[in-house]
């Protein structure tokens, strides 16, 4: 072979070295895309899951799917149970109302004290402490359920004592029907959850027109006619933007909180 067709055999072998090289790193560039891609699709997944879950509207079609997603729900660092319940003291035969001095007007609900003994007291514990006094009812809602929600601290839904109250006296409305919910009365005041059984913290709603929700929320108190219409007020003025689920338009300031045994 002469020197020229060494060269030329030298320069063939070295032009397909590169090729098969450069076809080896589109392939790996292929793979690494591909994988690059389905993990983008699957955290797109779990970020529309995680909105569905967590965006809640509940908070959000007007029957079961609207009372399922719609629901009073604070976030999850209220369901983080770190300190005790309050010491026992309040009497368990007695009933208690608790009053609320609002920016909207003066709300006060009874509570009985034998069929939901653990909520009512830590409510009276918190209110005498003043942990409720200068606080935001933070969500209303005003499309499928008709609920404006009240008692966190940090006025965004995350705020809560740091303790759990068990869920009590979930039969009081009655068996749910086949689509899973009952009918939450006008003038019902119930806890709020994480959607966790025993979850409740400080958080409540208020519920100003008949509403349909799975009995997993405790029922503990009932809304006087006067205290009722002060919150429909609050919910016919509606959202701020004109959403369904959000800061209410009326803005609801909690001035002053006390239980007192009737």
């Amino acid at each position: 072979m002469s020197s020229s067709e060494q060269r030329r055999r030298n320069a063939r072998l070295k032009y397909e070295r590169q090729q098969k090289r450069r076809e080896e790193a589109r392939r790996r560039t292929r793979r690494i895309t591909a994988i690059v891609a389905a993990s983008v699709a699957v955290v797109a997944v779990v970020g529309v899951s995680a909105f569905v879950v967590a965006g809640k509207d509940d908070d959000k079609d007007k029957k079961t799917e609207a009372a399922a997603s719609q629901t009073p729900t604070p976030e999850p660092s209220e369901s983080e149970s770190k300190a005790p319940l309050p010491a026992m003291k309040i009497d368990k035969k007695a009933k208690y109302t608790m009053s609320l001095t609002t920016s909207q007007g003066d709300i006060a609900f009874s509570m009985d004290a034998a069929k939901t003994p653990q909520t009512v007291n830590s409510f009276k514990a918190l209110a005498d402490k003043g942990y409720f006094d200068d606080t935001k009812c933070h969500r209303l809602t005003t499309q499928g359920i008709f609920v404006l929600q009240c008692g966190d601290p940090k006025g965004d839904g995350t705020g809560g004592p740091g303790y759990n109250i068990p869920d009590e006296n979930l039969d009081a409305l009655g068996k749910a029907g086949d689509d899973g919910t009952v009918v939450y009365p006008p003038g019902t005041v119930a806890m709020a959850n994480t959607g966790q059984p025993n979850s409740g913290g400080s958080q409540f709603f208020l519920v100003y027109k008949e509403t349909k929700l799975p009995p997993t929320y405790t029922p503990f108190g009932t809304m006087d006619d006067a205290s009722l219409k002060a919150v429909e007020k609050v919910g016919a003025a509606g959202v701020e933007g004109g959403a369904g689920d959000g800061a209410p338009k009326k803005a609801v300031t909690v001035e002053k909180v006390s239980v007192e045994k009737s």
